[in-house]
């Protein structure tokens, strides 16, 4: 059995949880998400908390025990606090900048890079070289975010390039002359 699928999701007194089968909608203060999971997962609401449980103890039942429960307690936290991706620009001349809605970086190449965010994810800019990736979704705020690194990810010679905050790169010594 899964460790994490057996500990039960708290619901807070603000968030609303429907459950139809297998179909699972959390609506809270920030925003409202779904999700439709495997329809052999057992999934309750007992009082204010959220169950998974299991109909046998197989390989691929076990496996998306916890997958489940991590999901759904991902979803009420993200309609509760938000979820939050910090990207940090090293190089020089690398900057970043909104507008409107846009974010716009330069980073070494002949055009400025604009990236237009889908709905329900905000991107803020702080200061020059720092970018924030907000939303209610886990999944999206990081795809968004690395789809960001990845136009420049960083690289292990000067280590320029769009890192994660705190993230370390690995650098590598550069030829010698003979």
């Amino acid at each position: 059995m899964s460790r994490i699928g057996l500990r039960p999701t708290a619901v807070p007194n603000d968030v609303t949880v429907t459950i139809e089968g297998n179909h699972v909608s959390v609506k809270g203060p920030k925003g409202e998400l779904s999700h439709k999971f495997h329809t052999d997962m057992n999934i309750k609401q007992e009082e204010n908390h959220i169950v998974v449980s299991v109909p046998t103890n197989s390989k691929q039942h076990r496996s998306l025990h916890g997958t489940t429960s991590s999901l759904i307690s991902n979803m009420v936290e993200g309609v509760t606090k938000g979820y939050e991706k910090k990207l940090e620009l090293v190089g020089v001349g690398y900057r970043a900048s909104k507008q409107g809605k846009n974010l716009v970086l330069n980073v070494g190449y002949s055009h400025p890079v604009e990236i237009v965010p889908e709905e329900g994810i905000e991107i803020n800019v702080e200061g020059n070289n720092k970018v924030s990736v907000l939303g209610i979704s886990k999944e999206r705020v990081g795809a968004v975010a690395a789809n960001i690194r990845s136009i420049r990810p960083p690289e292990p010679y000067k280590g320029k390039g769009i890192r994660y905050e705190g993230e370390h790169v690995r650098r590598k010594e550069g030829k010698t002359g003979k």
